[in-house]
């Protein structure tokens, strides 16, 4: 027995003692992994480690092109470019709309500035004045115009002027005596001019049959509906578009207060000409069409690249969780199953996606069948912000370089627990100020409005207005309104500022001091770190023939 403890305390802890007894005689020997477990886990390892090389070292490793990184570069410069092109369209459309907005003002609004903050009218010859200067104007319109403006026609017959009043049903009112007897119930009543018929400027009542009862008026609607081309569009080789504008004059009365507010709004409707003729525009279409096309292949051989190689890392997880768990008895935690799923390709899939799509839409735009600017314009400007946030990926294997998105990855939780604290307080003084100071203060007369105001306080705007124009209001809104103030610029600026940078900084140091002194291995990169062959070795285009040859004779699970 003593022969027997002895040789069992010289034995290696690692190796596990196998004893077989009969009665009394025990036989007991050592056993050790066989060579094809030893050659399988050498093999794992060797494979994780090529998985999470660099493309650099990978093309040391076996000769393979960084084809991905290639195509990264090519599809940022294409994508950009498409950008830019639609930028330029889009941009016109929108300058097209907001000066046809402009050029209504000043054709249909009388005696209008662009300077004129609140347009209003006070009495009841002007408010009849300015409704028969719309009117005329408008049965006058292509006569007067300089724009390439017209009536939109249904069946041959010219769309109508309409002229609504939103009124109370019932409405007795004596302010002298301080009595009031009203019903509340609104009613609507509209009639329509022609423009090809005769109007006389003899005023509304007498010319149209509209009377308007002042002490029942809650809003004077005027509804036009005018047509127009683009045509600047031409001048960058494009086809213009046909524009529907949807104009609503209000006159609003709803507070009787003695001011009757004009203001002019403008609904668009982008629609396809129905017929067009453009010299010599074929041969320009059919370029920018094949641009398009060639990113749309570049994005779908990204898309498919990525997609491949998020599902090589989903089946190397899956063998690298099976070895742990026979080999070893354990399981792997999330963390490091997640390390497989690498967020940069799953980046990069969306901005494919949804680069795809803003192409074909731009295809349809270019070639007249949508005319969807602003979800063309989404999906290609959130799918190139996308793309060139997914060239950090490639920085990742730079540590200098990439330690912004280290320290934002790293103080990422720190900062969301403590940003829903600071929100909190946020939203309390959002809803103390848009309730007290909105009555009184412009910036705060609704809650987003109030949000916006107190954000720009935090980075020193609207400070001194803020003061300022609640100078001269009572005595207890001014008091509430300097507690409120002095109490949000220290706590915002000095306070929850300077600890949300604070977390930032401890993280970035602690990030450095990792870089510096090494950071902890977790248990996948200690398993990793046993392999020592390096990139240069040979031995991962041996494990390359032997993938593309087939599985070991030996029956193993792991086996890609």
């Amino acid at each position: 027995m003593f022969r027997l403890d002895s040789e069992f305390v010289q034995m290696s802890e690692k190796e596990p003692l196998m004893c077989n007894g009969s009665k009394n005689l025990f036989a007991c020997h050592r056993t050790a992994k066989s060579d094809v477990d030893i050659k399988i886990e050498e093999d794992l390892r060797r494979k994780l480690k090529y998985f999470f090389m660099s493309p650099c070292q990978k093309y040391r490793a076996r000769g393979r092109k960084p084809w991905k990184l290639m195509l990264q570069i090519f599809k940022i410069a294409i994508i950009t470019i498409q950008l830019v092109s639609f930028g330029l369209s889009n941009e016109m459309m929108v300058t097209f709309k907001e000066e046809n907005l402009i050029a209504f003002k000043h054709f249909f609004l009388k005696n209008y500035r662009d300077s004129d903050t609140d347009y209003a009218v006070y009495t009841r010859h002007e408010v009849h004045d300015h409704i028969q200067y719309i009117i005329k104007r408008y049965v006058h319109l292509q006569n007067l115009t300089v724009g390439n403006h017209a009536f939109e026609k249904i069946d041959g017959m010219f769309t109508p002027l309409s002229l609504c009043q939103d009124f109370y049903r019932h409405a007795n009112i004596s302010p002298a005596n301080e009595t009031f007897d009203i019903d509340p119930h609104v009613e609507t009543e509209c009639i329509s001019i022609y423009p090809i018929s005769p109007y006389k400027n003899d005023g509304l009542a007498n010319d149209t049959n509209f009377t308007l009862d002042f002490q029942r008026l809650l809003a004077v609607n005027i509804y036009l509906k005018i047509k127009a081309i683009n045509l600047q569009t031409v001048r960058h080789q494009e086809l213009p578009d046909c524009y529907d504008f949807n104009i609503n004059i209000m006159f609003d009365n709803q507070a009787h207060s003695g001011q009757i507010k004009i203001s002019l709004s403008s609904d668009v409707n982008i629609k396809v000409c129905k017929d067009w003729n453009v010299s010599d525009s074929n041969n320009h279409f059919l370029l920018i069409v094949l641009f398009d096309c060639v990113a749309i292949c570049a994005c779908l051989l990204s898309l498919v690249l990525c997609t491949r190689s998020v599902y090589t890392g989903i089946l190397l997880q899956f063998e690298y969780t099976t070895h742990v768990s026979i080999q070893h008895g354990k399981t792997v935690c999330r963390s490091e199953r997640m390390e497989f799923i690498n967020g940069w390709y799953i980046l990069i899939i969306i901005s494919d996606t949804l680069t795809i799509a803003g192409s074909v839409l731009k295809i349809c735009i270019q070639s007249k069948e949508l005319t969807n600017y602003d979800v063309c314009s989404i999906l290609l400007g959130f799918s190139t912000m996308l793309v060139w946030i997914g060239v950090m990926r490639y920085l990742s294997f730079f540590q200098k370089y990439y330690i912004l998105i280290l320290t934002l990855r790293a103080a990422l939780p720190n900062v969301i627990r403590f940003s829903i604290c600071a929100i909190m307080i946020y939203l309390s003084y959002c809803f103390g100020g848009w309730i007290v100071l909105g009555p009184h203060h412009e910036n705060f007369r609704t809650f987003n409005m109030a949000a916006d105001c107190l954000f720009s306080m935090i980075n020193g705007d609207e400070i001194y207005s803020t003061f300022t124009k609640l100078r001269d209001r009572n005595y207890l809104v001014w008091v509430f309104s300097r507690m409120y103030v002095y109490s949000f610029i220290p706590l915002f600026t000095y306070m929850v500022l300077s600890l949300f940078i604070a977390l930032i900084t401890d993280t970035y140091e602690t990030i450095k001091n990792y870089q510096k002194d090494g950071a902890p291995f977790s248990e996948l990169q200690a398993f990793i770190a046993e392999c020592r062959d390096s990139p240069d070795s040979g031995k991962y285009i041996m494990d390359e023939e032997a993938s593309t040859s087939g599985c070991l004779c030996a029956p193993c699970v792991y086996c890609a």
